[in-house]
């Protein structure tokens, strides 16, 4: 039912410093980002390292559904999204086990969601959704094309590039003699 975790939220009254924070001062990428007036928030995406993926939050205005979380603090962990191949498998699946969710909502093909409340599901707010991961990185760590591999001769070797589950890539140098012998064990693998 669940693929991976794909970001931790995080809630702030100030968006621009905390963006600021984690781009100049942890190297975090910045990928999507957009507001939502109906709900009286802003958010924006952005990856690390291995393309590890966090949110911030922060209210547009008093009747931001925000407002109650952040009542006396700055901030803090708001949720945890998992990614599931299946919005309605998932669905049904909770319903089997009797977990109660809320806030079923369909955008398009673009995303899909459902809630699970933090009094059923020990303290944390999960937010399970269906999406293509790419659609939510930055282009300079999307992996072009629709290849899962591509390899690149270097001086010494070869870089191979994976197209990472979570959208963007993964990457691998390979000496010489690491590359021969990983051909070598492909070869055994496909005989």
């Amino acid at each position: 039912m669940i693929e991976r975790i794909d970001h931790v939220s995080l809630a702030v009254r100030d968006i621009d410093g905390a963006s600021r924070f984690f781009t100049d001062i942890l190297g975090a990428v910045p990928g999507a980002s957009a507001a939502d007036d109906r709900l009286g928030y802003s958010w924006r995406i952005f990856s690390l390292g291995d393309l590890s993926r966090f949110e911030i939050i922060a209210p547009t205005g008093r009747q931001s559904f925000l407002e109650n979380f952040l009542k006396g603090r700055n901030g803090g962990i708001h949720h945890i999204t998992l990614q599931t191949p299946d919005i309605a498998a998932a669905r049904r699946f909770l319903e089997e086990k009797g977990v109660p969710y809320f806030g079923y909502a369909e955008y398009g093909d673009l995303w899909k969601e459902l809630f699970i409340h933090p009094k059923d599901a020990f303290g944390v707010l999960v937010q399970i959704a269906e999406f293509n991961a790419d659609d939510w990185l930055a282009p300079s760590v999307r992996m072009p094309g629709t290849g899962k591999v591509s390899v690149a001769r270097e001086r010494d070797g070869v870089t191979l590039t994976l197209r990472h589950p979570g959208g963007g890539t993964a990457k691998a140098f390979l000496n010489a003699g690491e590359a021969r012998s990983l051909l070598e064990e492909l070869d055994k693998a496909l005989a």
